[in-house]
């Protein structure tokens, strides 16, 4: 049975993927894909919830719910916000007929949510067919605006960038990133600046261990150049993160905390979790995911799931079952230092500051 006391869980049914994580009046808004009748995936609607604090979550109805022509089959899958006007401007992919995937926009007020009525706003890939093509992330650029999204075409997976001047009217840019090698679509793409270097995330499909790609390198507008690719995520219970800006600079990060093949169990109420809001920070050309600061008061330095062995970090399930992490096919040297995060379901492990985090289940 799942239980936490830290970690952002919906009050019943199934979640997956952060959406449209963003500050806004004073506080943290969090979304997710959500189907609130089962704890089984179904028809998708945006669950929402907001924070002070990173620990203390206060449910709010849900924001989205599918319904219209372009959502109606598989409801409202996965999107990003972003602050315009005074309003929370939340983008999403609607799935429709099992066969068409459309890029959406809905307006609110942090409260209440209504679709734009010129829906979609992006109707078409431009590149392969439109049953792959989703997960739209829009950010800040200088002053303009820029979405990119993961798409498949012949066999290839990619990532795909859109640029606009207000939000509404998007024109495809270009391909940022191409890959036969991460199982399909480049699932919940992020395009982010961390100091001097933008990096490109995305999940794989398919994927359990491994499945956060990041790429580390320079983007100019309009193209982006790959320096190096880089896992510093690992555990079979991370997947989609996404990451959004505080207003004192800090960049942050939540992942979905569960993975595709997890079955709730029989009396679960609710099934799927939030990783711990992790700082993303860039440490001697390294990328390093910590806690946020106000949840660094629950860290440890011993758990007795977590031992390691050299570069190995092995962590024992409740039921006796181990996974071990191999570091050194990370890049790291040396273990100087273990910080453990335990949640009676879960733990969460930051080797070397935040150079390598686990993200375990513990059932």
């Amino acid at each position: 049975m799942q239980k936490f006391n830290y970690h952002f869980t919906p009050p019943k049914g199934w979640m997956n993927d952060p959406n449209g994580l963003m500050y806004y009046k004073g506080k943290v808004h969090a979304f997710y894909q959500h189907y609130p009748d089962d704890t089984i995936w179904g028809p998708m609607h945006w669950g929402h919830a907001v924070t002070e604090d990173f620990i203390h979550w206060e449910h709010l109805p849900i924001a989205l719910c599918p319904g219209e022509p372009y959502d109606c089959l598989r409801g409202c899958w996965s999107g990003s916000g972003i602050e315009h006007d005074g309003k929370m401007y939340l983008f999403y992919t609607g799935d429709s007929a099992g066969t068409r995937q459309t890029q959406c926009l809905a307006i609110g007020d942090g409260e209440t949510f209504e679709k734009y009525a010129g829906n979609p706003v992006i109707a078409d890939s431009p590149v392969g067919r439109n049953l792959n093509f989703r997960d739209p992330k829009v950010f800040a650029y200088g002053e303009t605006y820029r979405m990119v999204c993961g798409t498949e075409a012949d066999g290839v997976g990619k990532i795909l960038l859109f640029s606009s001047d207000d939000l509404i009217h998007w024109t495809y840019t270009s391909t940022l990133f191409e890959t036969t090698s991460h199982g399909g679509t480049p699932e919940c793409p992020d395009l982010f600046q961390v100091e001097n270097k933008w990096v490109l995330m995305f999940s794989a499909m398919k994927k359990t261990v491994e499945s956060t790609v990041l790429m580390i390198g320079d983007f100019d507008g309009e193209n982006f150049a790959i320096e190096k690719t880089v896992h510093p995520i690992g555990g079979e219970d991370y997947y989609a993160p996404q990451t959004f800006l505080m207003p004192d600079g800090r960049r942050i990060v939540i992942g979905w905390h569960y993975h595709w093949g997890r079955k709730p169990a029989k009396e679960d109420l609710a099934a799927g979790a939030f990783t711990i809001p992790c700082e993303v920070t860039m440490k001697d050309d390294k990328l390093h995911f910590y806690p946020v600061e106000e949840a660094r008061h629950l860290l440890t330095k011993t758990s007795e799931y977590v031992s390691r062995e050299g570069l190995v970090v092995t962590v024992t399930r409740k039921d006796g079952s181990c996974i071990c992490f191999d570091l050194a096919q990370k890049g790291v040297d040396e273990i100087c230092d273990v910080d453990i995060l335990y949640d009676e379901t879960s733990v969460e492990i930051f080797v070397n500051g935040g150079e390598v985090y686990l993200a375990q289940w513990l059932i």
